[in-house]
Formats: C-alpha cells, sequence, structure tokens
C-alpha cells in the first residue's frame, strides 16, 4: 500500500523581506525561479491600464492592488514621458510610482513603451512619430508607409536605446532598494497586416543570407531567407531582426541596471501560425521563440498574453512558452472571471508570476477581450487565489523549483484532466459536490452551482513519492495508483488542511479523513 500526504494551502500572513540584492533568474535543471532580495518569488501581479501611468492615476491604482493581495504592480514608463523633448529627460513620473510603491510594499515591473507598443509607435514622443524621415515606418511592397516603425531604422535603435539607458541608469541611483525588479522592454512587438519591411535596405537584407549563427543553431542549412523558412520567411526574418534591435536595447539597459528583462507577446492561434494580417509578425510568437533565443540573448525570457477564454487554447499557449531555456511567465492576461482559472494552469507549469491587466479603477475596459467592468466579482476571481499565495509566495517559488508540478483549468465541456507524477495518476473532476459520484444516480440533487460555469481548477506539486501538496477551486481531485500491481491498492494514509508559517514549517489545521 502506498502512502499519501495532501497539503491544502491556506492562508497566513507573512512579513516582507527587505531588498538586499538585485533580482534575477536561477534556472536548474531546466526549472526556473525568480530570486528577489536574496529569496524565491512568485509575483502575484496587477497589470494597470495602459494610460494609469501618471499620478493622479494612482490612487485609482492602489486600492485594487491591495483588493488583490497581489505583491507586484505592472505599470508604463512611456518613452513620450520621459523624453518629450529630445535630450531632455523627465523621471518625476518613475520617482513618483517608485516612492508610492515602497510606501504601499509593492514590488513594480516597468513597462518600457518605447519603439513599439501593441505594435505600433503611440507611446514614442512626438518627434519621433512627425519624423518619417529620421524614424522611418516600414513599407508595404508598393512603397507606402505602414504603421509600425522600422526595425531597420538605425536612428531610430539609437534614440530607443539611450531613452532606456537613461532610465536604466535612473533606476540605479534613486532605487537601490530594487522596488522595481523586472523590466519589460517594449510591448507586444511585431506588424500587423504586413510581414516585413519592403525598403531598399530590408529588401537587400532579405535576399541575403540568412546569418550563420541563426542556421547553425536551429541546425538548418544555409541559404537566404525564403529558402531556409519557406512559407515563414517574411515572419522569421521580421522576427530575427526586431529581436536583434531588442537585444541591444536590453543589453544596453542591463550594463546600467542588471534587472531581468522579458518581452512579451501578443498571441495568434496556438493550433495554426497565421499570416501577420491576423497574428502580429515579427514578435516573439510561439512559433518564433527558437528564432528570438538566438537574436535577442540578454533578454532573459519571453512571454505571453493569453486572452483566449478556452482552456484548450490556454493550456497550448502555456506549454509552448514553458522551455528548460525559457522562463515561464503571463505578463498579461484578461480581466474576467473566466481568465482566472488559468491561473492553476500557468502555476502548474512552474510560472514565476502572473497578472491580470486592467486591474484599476479608471473606467477603462479592453472588453471584449476581456470584462465589460472591473467589478467586484472580477476582483475576487484572482483574489481569491492570490489570497492563498501571498503569506506563502516564497515558499511555493520555492518548491515549483524544485519539485514536479501540475496544474488544469476546467475546459468547456467540464471533462475530467489527468496526469502521472511518478507512479500515481492524478485527475482534476469538475462540477461535483463534494459527497457523491457521478454514477449514483439513485440520489438526486440540484446542478452543481458552477455547471455551465467557467470555474475550477488545481495545482498539484510532488513533495515527495508519495506525497503532494494542492490547492485549488470548484474541483475535485482523485490520485490513484497509476498501473497497480498484482495485489497492490492505494488509499489517503492522511488528508491535512494547513498552512505554512514563515519559516516555511507546515502547520496543520486539520485532518480530512473521509
Amino acid at each position: 500500500m502506498r502512502r499519501l500526504l495532501l497539503a491544502l494551502l491556506a492562508l497566513l500572513a507573512a512579513a516582507p523581506a527587505l531588498a538586499a540584492e538585485l533580482p534575477r533568474i536561477e534556472t536548474k535543471a531546466g526549472r526556473h525561479m525568480l530570486v528577489v532580495d536574496g529569496k524565491p518569488f512568485l509575483m502575484l501581479g496587477a497589470q494597470a491600464n495602459n494610460s494609469s501611468n501618471y499620478p493622479s492615476m494612482l490612487p485609482k491604482v492602489w486600492p485594487v492592488i491591495h483588493r488583490l493581495h497581489a505583491n507586484t504592480l505592472e505599470i508604463p514608463v512611456a518613452w513620450e514621458q520621459v523624453e518629450p523633448v529630445e535630450g531632455k529627460f523627465d523621471f518625476s513620473w518613475v520617482d513618483t510610482l517608485v516612492k508610492q510603491a515602497r510606501e504601499n510594499d509593492v514590488r513594480l515591473v516597468l513597462l518600457w513603451f518605447g519603439t513599439w507598443k501593441n505594435t505600433s509607435a503611440s507611446y514614442a514622443p512626438v518627434w519621433v512619430k512627425s519624423d518619417g524621415a529620421r524614424f522611418p515606418r516600414m513599407k508595404t511592397a508598393d512603397g507606402k508607409s505602414h504603421y509600425v516603425l522600422s526595425p531597420h531604422g538605425a536612428a531610430t535603435l539609437a534614440a530607443d536605446r539611450r531613452a532606456f539607458v537613461k532610465l536604466m541608469e535612473h533606476l540605479r541611483d534613486a532605487d537601490p532598494g530594487n522596488q522595481v525588479i523586472m523590466v519589460q522592454v517594449e510591448n507586444e512587438i511585431g506588424s500587423y497586416g504586413l510581414a516585413r519591411d519592403h525598403s531598399a535596405e530590408a529588401e537587400r537584407l532579405f535576399k541575403g543570407p540568412v546569418p550563420a549563427e541563426l542556421t547553425r543553431k536551429l541546425g538548418k542549412p544555409a541559404g537566404n531567407w525564403s529558402a531556409v523558412f519557406g512559407d515563414f520567411a517574411e515572419q522569421a526574418f521580421t522576427s530575427w531582426h526586431m529581436a536583434r534591435y531588442v537585444d541591444q536595447i536590453a543589453a544596453a539597459g542591463k550594463a546600467a541596471k542588471a534587472l531581468p528583462m522579458y518581452c512579451n507577446s501578443a498571441m495568434g492561434d496556438p493550433f495554426n501560425a497565421k499570416s501577420a494580417s491576423t497574428s502580429p509578425s515579427g514578435g516573439p510568437q510561439w512559433n518564433m521563440i527558437d528564432v528570438w533565443k538566438v537574436g535577442a540573448p540578454n533578454v532573459d525570457f519571453v512571454a505571453p498574453d493569453i486572452y483566449s477564454r478556452e482552456q484548450r487554447e490556454a493550456a497550448q499557449i502555456l506549454g509552448y512558452y514553458d522551455r528548460p531555456d525559457n522562463a515561464l511567465m503571463v505578463p498579461e492576461t484578461g480581466n474576467s472571471v473566466d481568465h482566472s482559472r488559468f491561473f492553476w494552469s500557468a502555476l502548474g507549469r512552474g510560472a514565476i508570476g502572473y497578472a491580470p491587466f486592467g486591474m484599476d479603477e479608471t473606467g477603462y475596459s479592453n472588453y471584449p477581450l476581456a470584462a465589460r467592468n472591473l467589478g467586484d466579482a472580477e476582483v475576487e476571481a484572482f483574489a481569491s487565489k492570490y489570497r492563498v499565495f501571498a503569506p506563502i509566495a516564497s515558499i511555493w517559488a520555492r518548491i515549483a523549483a524544485g519539485s514536479p508540478t501540475w496544474g488544469t483549468a476546467k475546459a468547456a465541456d467540464a471533462a475530467d484532466q489527468s496526469t502521472v507524477m511518478g507512479r500515481w495518476r492524478v485527475t482534476a473532476q469538475y462540477e461535483l459536490w463534494q459527497f457523491g459520484e457521478r454514477e449514483w444516480t439513485f440520489l438526486k440533487s440540484d446542478p452543481h452551482p458552477a455547471k455551465g460555469q467557467p470555474l475550477g481548477g488545481v495545482v498539484v506539486a510532488q513533495t515527495g513519492p508519495d506525497e503532494f501538496l494542492v490547492s485549488g477551486s470548484d474541483v475535485r481531485l482523485r490520485i490513484g495508483l497509476d498501473k497497480p500491481g498484482a495485489g497492490e491498492n492505494a488509499s489517503m494514509m492522511r488528508v491535512e488542511e494547513g498552512t505554512f508559517g514563515p519559516d516555511g514549517a507546515w502547520h496543520m489545521t486539520r485532518v480530512w479523513n473521509g
């Protein structure tokens, strides 16, 4: 008989630590961990709206952050804010933000809206947007200007890099306590509607050979872009040059202050690499991660923005970005109740952080991508999960970095989902009351309150051969032998509900044995 121990996570307050060293990402045996103040750190994040990056908006941000039990705020720093006049820098917004974050005991991830924000130049300074000769746009095949700033614009790169370095130098001097723990370089890079630049310089490069470094590391034969990448030649070409562009910005910024840096990507169809008209060509799309890994070695990881409400699609996307060479983080997802359940799936893949978008009281909504309005139900959908993990963020990060984990969220059909962990088969079931079985038709019951609702999920960590740590909601979990031998059966020897103390010790509050 195999012995099992189940531990259900519950809330326990823990004191925040003081900053002591630069945040970093550690990788061991293909598993990743964010380290802040020298300790493992699970980022329970929330992203403010795009235009909440002004001091007058912050009073409408912090209350939501606290209601969520979030430990990290993601918020923009726009190029146009810090360099409204070329060569003259103003970091008063950054200083206000860092000061208030420190007062609210919340860490920051700064979102650098530079050359590209959702592929456009909307947050670049007016002096950049208004000078197309100096800061060129991509060109269509017939010579017309596209809306996207070209990755082949040397002056654009130089100007963006200079401003970003100034920002990182300011953080080095003004934020020695590392209230800012990470920086996102640009935002949802790429181009909609045009797969690549057709300017004279871009045409020359596209007809030339693919860089030997890229073909060698991808294991592809030498040749030009069309020969090497076929139908995806234009997307690969733009991805390479945008990755190289961003990498130079990240490298220069790290020379000033070496915080972890990442790039996010808007998602196309996770089951079909579509054309640039329906997904952005050039960003770290799931089918271009390998290109980005070669082209941007100074970018610590690339990350998916998940707005799909379908469990199947979200699970597929998470699988693409969960790699031995890439820490998984979801820096942006919808703020609807539907999206909150994917927190379990992300944690199950060892995610170092998670953050819904639009988490403030400024009144903006990106519906229908996410919730029509941010109300109590939407906040609580995330807060109910963060509330459990906030006091154990460091403990969970350490466990997830060193133990097998699995997580899942309810699918549209509410079907059972399972995996094998060691000798054990772990199965999640949905729309079941706490008592009874589906086949018990002799007992009449009302429909489960979660029936037909996008509610439910679970995360499991295998902390020993026959020991599991479990947290979830609106789910029933079964654990049994995957392939029992002759005469072998399984029984739950002890099921404890409890909490972790500040020292990481487990404290049982009650036993659930039946």
